[in-house]
């Protein structure tokens, strides 16, 4: 891969949609500055809170994995979070693509470390954006609201430093490994994830399907419940 935006970086493709009106709509609204730093910055600090963190939710459909989907449910994970911005970002006239990480996850519900059986989380998601010459990596995954009842250090983007997660919560304990790096890419590479997912996870998917097991259960609820004091 060219290590030099290509015009695939601001293509639309179908996860990445960013042709689709709610798409625009958004990039016109919250791509604010002068420059692309500026408006970069803006666009990150928007997905990341103007749509909840939820890994319950998951659907590995080519329509439940477009950006398109986070706008229309006002929810997403890290993949279809990153690919949000990743969109809004090309709707914006700013280079972008997706990268990916396996990482292990010292935040995480007991419901879902009891269905995944691991706290290796793989092909976590986050976009690279053309900024002043480089690369930057940026992940909107986490909500402000959400790293508040975790304890978490929240993520924020200065369009110059990567941001990706802490090692270390507030309190001082783990947080994110990273621990292997499985590339950056121009589109969404879903065969290899859902692949990868029901080998990986095989509680996770309901059978025969494309939904998260856990779909049936409410995420904020049961962080509520385990960040309350005393748990």
């Amino acid at each position: 891969m060219q290590d030099t935006p290509t015009p695939a970086h601001l293509a639309a493709t179908q996860a990445i949609d960013a042709d689709h009106a709610l798409v625009a709509e958004f990039a016109r609204e919250h791509a604010r500055g002068a420059t692309d730093r500026e408006r970069a910055v803006a666009l990150t600090h928007a997905v990341r809170d103007s749509f909840l963190y939820d890994p319950y939710r998951i659907d590995l459909s080519p329509v439940g994995m477009r950006a398109s989907t986070v706008l229309t449910n006002g929810y997403g994970w890290c993949v279809p979070k990153a690919a949000l911005l990743a969109a809004v970002c090309r709707a914006a006239g700013i280079p972008a693509r997706l990268g990916f990480a396996d990482v292990r996850n010292h935040m995480s519900t007991e419901r879902m470390r009891q269905t995944m059986k691991t706290d290796m989380f793989i092909w976590h998601g986050y976009a690279d954006i053309w900024i002043d010459g480089a690369w930057r990596k940026a992940t909107p995954a986490f909500n402000l609201s959400l790293c508040e009842k975790f304890g978490l250090h929240p993520l924020d983007f200065d369009g110059e430093q990567d941001s990706i997660y802490h090692a270390f919560d507030k309190a001082g304990n783990r947080h994110m490994e990273y621990t292997n790096d499985r590339g950056k890419f121009d589109d969404l590479p879903l065969a290899l994830i859902d692949a990868d997912f029901r080998a990986t996870y095989p509680n996770w998917l309901r059978e025969a399907g494309l939904q998260s097991e856990l779909a049936k259960s409410d995420f904020l609820a049961d962080v509520d419940k385990e960040t309350q004091p005393g748990q």
